[in-house]
């Protein structure tokens, strides 16, 4: 995924999957949508992550979900 939002660099984070140009998880994103949290708290809490950068992330997920189903 070469213009990927997700970035997974064994410098950053030991290789955790990270937000592009910021040390903040994937993970903890999803933690948060699997939370009773709201979106603008993660967004309070992580300012160094975009509007945008999370509409690409559900974009890339969508993509990868429809490439499992497909080939199920």
């Amino acid at each position: 995924m070469k213009d990927s939002v997700i970035s997974i660099d064994p410098e950053t984070m030991g290789g955790t999957p990270v937000f592009k140009g910021t040390r903040v998880p994937i993970r903890t994103f999803i933690d948060y949508m699997g939370s009773d949290d709201d979106i603008r708290e993660f967004f309070d809490n992580f300012p160094g992550v975009s509007r945008e950068q999370i509409i690409r992330l559900i974009e890339e997920l969508d993509n990868v979900k429809e490439r499992i189903l497909v080939s199920s």
